[in-house]
């Protein structure tokens, strides 16, 4: 059933409303800037629980504004939408914490959660945008909020990271404008909606059909990061680490994992998708720059450049997953939505902490770093084993399902792919692990070089934890995969 009332738009109003304020606050209001961050995160993760509530009771909220004669500004909640906006809501919670820690001292930080209360606005409006134009909106929003976040720190290197990230992401907006456009007149509307809703246009004119699906995968495979789309992610790895934190695992990247499944299953339907042959390619892709991303990660040496390239890597598992066209693989690839970021999220909160309390920002630097660190990196050591998929850890939920999925799909290379990317995780993440915790510290005597305080520490071994319980009770009714089968039941129209 639809019901109309405006619990999506208040949502998303939360945090945009919150911006302005945040902006005019002098820089000495520390203690009322950091309680309108903490308040409105908390009061948003306590509205998006009642949504999932609702939604989960069979619920769809839709609410939409007409601009020009059928094109909509529309906000929808659905499973799909929920799957996300909860993911972010908990995460932007915790990635609050760490940031009020991590900023206490530093310059600028009325800009800082300024635009950092606009992304997730944005982020929030691509999760429950109800069709492509207003899914445009919110990305681009998405864009220009996330920049001066990047170009934080005011140095040369991240002005040219932040001009690098503008070229990639704007030049993604605009071909994804063409696509929108291009969506609307042939087939009348840009709504999502399970099954697609072109199937009379491929009826009529399937080369224009197959060019569209180029055209929009392209445009939000600028942010998900596929192969050889992907440049602009290692290098915007100078931003301050919850800025990082924010681009893998809650916001960018995942905006674009998020388009993709949006076009694959509610613009074009997965059926449609595969007959007219573009989800083997997708697949490939997929497949390349998920072996591509890991051999670069091996090669790194800046702990948060190896993360970056990990990330190339993990993220292309969620594309895959819907490739596959398998709703076995599906499982998978909407599960790897929710364990990749908060697998992820931890370990760039631990590279935070590690470069803040022992000046340590390269893997050859990180002998010891267990010992003088143990709490932050028992956390980054289960975020680690579950990204190689050590069973029962989130990563191995993940790669189960899409290991089943290729076998359900008759893509028998879909196993070797799995196995040879775990093999390579293995690869840049155990020889972390080794350093630090089975190599004597370089300088053992020396104190940390700022002891770091609970909101630095507290936040990653939470996210660990979270990774720790998603994995081991991944069968529980409350668990996110179980609501990625619900998923997965509408988008195949079981």
């Amino acid at each position: 059933m639809t019901e109309t009332p405006f619990l999506p738009l208040i949502i998303l109003l939360t945090s945009l409303l919150a911006a302005p304020v945040l902006f005019a606050l002098p820089e000495r209001a520390a203690r009322l800037r950091t309680g309108i961050n903490l308040g409105v995160a908390a009061l948003k993760l306590v509205l998006v629980g009642w949504l999932s509530w609702k939604v989960g009771q069979g619920v769809i909220y839709d609410i939409s504004f007409e601009v020009l004669p059928g094109l909509e500004f529309k906000l929808q909640a659905d499973p799909l939408a929920i799957l996300f906006v909860s993911l972010s809501a908990l995460l932007w919670l915790i990635t609050t914490v760490y940031s009020v820690g991590y900023l206490e001292s530093g310059p600028h930080r009325a800009r800082f959660f300024g635009f950092f209360s606009l992304c997730v606005s944005a982020t929030v409006g691509v999760a429950m945008a109800g069709n492509l134009f207003t899914f445009l909106i919110f990305y681009e929003l998405l864009t220009l909020a996330t920049y001066p976040l990047v170009i934080h720190r005011g140095t040369a290197e991240s002005l040219r990271a932040g001009r690098i990230y503008l070229i990639y992401t704007l030049a993604g907006g605009l071909v994804l404008l063409l696509g929108t456009l291009a969506l609307w007149v042939l087939a009348g509307t840009t709504d999502f909606s399970p099954g697609g809703v072109l199937e009379a246009v491929v009826a009529e004119n399937r080369l224009a059909a197959q060019m569209l699906f180029v055209v929009l995968v392209g445009a939000v495979g600028v942010k998900a990061a596929l192969v050889p789309l992907h440049a602009w992610l290692p290098i915007a790895m100078v931003a301050p680490a919850p800025v990082s934190a924010l681009l893998h695992a809650v916001a960018v990247v995942k905006a674009g994992a998020f388009g993709i499944m949006r076009v694959v299953y509610e613009v074009f339907g997965i059926e449609t998708a595969q007959a007219l042959g573009m989800t083997a390619p997708l697949a490939a892709l997929a497949g390349i720059t998920i072996i591509y991303g890991s051999l670069k990660a091996i090669t790194q040496d800046d702990i948060k450049k190896r993360l970056a390239y990990s990330t190339v890597s993990q993220v292309s598992y969620i594309t895959l997953g819907v490739a596959l066209a398998s709703p076995i693989a599906a499982v998978g690839a909407l599960a790897h939505l929710i364990h990749q970021g908060l697998m992820k999220i931890t370990m760039f909160m631990v590279a935070g902490n590690l470069a803040e309390g022992l000046g340590v920002k390269k893997v050859s630097e990180m002998d010891g770093v267990g010992r003088r660190m143990p709490g932050t990196m028992l956390a980054f050591s289960a975020a680690a084993l579950a990204m190689i998929g050590l069973p029962p850890l989130a990563g191995f939920v993940s790669k189960w399902y899409l290991a089943q999925g290729g076998l359900d799909a008759g893509a028998v290379w879909v196993i070797a792919l799995l196995l040879g990317s775990s093999l390579l995780n293995a690869l840049y993440f155990l020889p972390m692990l080794q350093r630090a915790w089975f190599r004597d510290p370089t300088d053992a005597d020396a104190p940390p070089k700022q002891r770091i305080g609970w909101m630095l520490a507290a936040p990653p071994i939470t996210t660990a934890l979270m990774v720790l319980a998603v994995g081991g009770f991944a069968n529980a009714p409350f668990s996110p995969l179980e609501w990625t089968r619900f998923v997965v039941a509408i988008e195949y129209q079981e």
